[in-house]
Parts: structure tokens; sequence; C-alpha cells
């Protein structure tokens, strides 16, 4: 299997399990209903530190993850702040925010998002999927780490999705999609099969759904596959 190569990444590979185990600390003037644990939570605080505390409670339980990571375009001022223990990666704690002049911006990018993806696919249940949206940036080395983590296997799909429809003459390429990477611990067929899929009508050929029409009240519509034809025009040559 090929291996994605980046500085520090022998310093991170395993940080996940350093990371020390910290309570969760419930807040009940925040919260709705009784305090526990076994509903919807929403935990403040470092992503890392978060997924560390909750891996004994949802290790292999969760079924859905979506994560929505820094694209690392240079201009979201992110910093490296993982305490991981070395001096090259001490020295990342204390440099300025991340920007396109960093020569070493992906690699601290991926230095953060290992540990972090190691927890996550810990999580993740044996028929779950993982779905991170991504831009140009970085979509290709985090394939690359996802592959070695998950396995190459376990890669379900690219998917592109529109973020914008206007146009944006200012870009060499008008940066209209982004993507979201598909894993799943379950072999790619095996998914398929346990996927949550709409449910056809009795006449197996439409599929409900809900419309908005303007601002008013959603209704159930059907969605048909309807045939189409394209007329064409014959042109003789000129004899």
């Amino acid at each position: 299997m090929t291996e994605i190569t980046f500085k520090g990444k022998e310093f991170v590979y395993n940080h996940h399990l350093a990371v020390p185990f910290r309570p969760l600390v419930p807040h009940e003037v925040k919260g709705i209903g009784p305090v526990g644990f076994d509903g919807n939570i929403i935990v403040h605080g470092d992503n890392l530190h978060a997924l560390k505390a909750l891996l004994p409670l949802y290790a292999g339980k969760v079924d859905c993850i979506f994560i929505d990571p820094p694209y690392n375009t240079g201009n979201e001022g992110w910093r490296y702040n993982d305490n991981v223990n070395a001096p090259m990666i001490q020295e990342w704690m204390v440099a300025n925010a991340i920007g396109t002049e960093d020569g070493l911006r992906h690699d601290k990018w991926c230095a953060m998002m290992w540990p972090r993806l190691r927890l996550l696919h810990e999580m993740l249940s044996e028929n779950g999927s993982i779905w991170i949206t991504l831009d140009d940036n970085e979509v290709h080395r985090a394939r690359g780490m996802l592959d070695e983590i998950f396995g190459e296997d376990s890669f379900v799909g690219q998917l592109a999705w529109q973020k914008r429809t206007s146009r944006e003459n200012r870009a060499v390429l008008s940066p209209s999609f982004d993507h979201i990477l598909l894993y799943s611990k379950a072999l790619k067929d095996t998914w398929k099969l346990r996927r949550n899929l709409l449910a056809p009508t009795e006449g197996g050929t439409a599929i409900p759904t809900m419309t908005r029409v303007a601002s008013g009240p959603r209704f159930p519509s059907q969605l048909r596959a309807a045939a189409t034809t394209r007329s064409t025009r014959s042109r003789r040559r000129p004899g």
C-alpha cells in the first residue's frame, strides 16, 4: 500500500494514544432536559481532546461522522496547537498563524489531521461512514491519509458539491465545486447494501420527497424519471 509522507509524521503517528482522557463536565444551564451523555450532546473545547473524551462512550458505535476541517487555503489564520513531545512540533506551536507563505503549511495540516482521523476511525462502527468536505488545497493529501488509516478498500467515493453558481473571473478556473470524501469501514459493496435508502412507493417507480414552494409549507411530491427525447435536424450539403 502506498503511504503518504509529511514532515512530523513520525512524531504524530501515535499521538492519539498519548492524548490524555479528559472527563466531560456537563453545564446544566446550557442544556435542555436532564443532564446525561446518552442523548444529543455538544462538546465545547479542543476537538482532539473532545474526541478522546468521547471515545470511551462511543468507540465503534458511531454510524455517521461529518467533519468540516480547515481547507488550509492560507487565509484562515489557524495555528498548529497539538502538544506533541518533539522539538520540531514545539516550534510549530509558537509560530505565527499559518499563511500562504508558510512552506510547511501542508505538513502542519497533515500533522494536525492525522491523530484526529485515527480517533475518528476508532469511533466509527463497522458499517458506519465518514464524510469530509474539502477543496482542492488538501483533498488529495486527505485521501492519502484516509487510504492509509482506513484502508484503500474503505474508499466509497469522492463527491462534488456545487458551492456557488455565480461566475468568478478572477481565478484561473472558477472554483464552483468542492469535494466530499466518503469512507466506510465496511467494504464498498457491503456499505451499499446497508446504507439508508429512500423507500419507493407501492408502484416502485416514484420516490416520496418533500418539496418547498416559495415560502409556503412543505408537501409531499413524487419524483419520477421521465424519458426525454432530443429532436435532431439533418442538414444536406449543397450539391
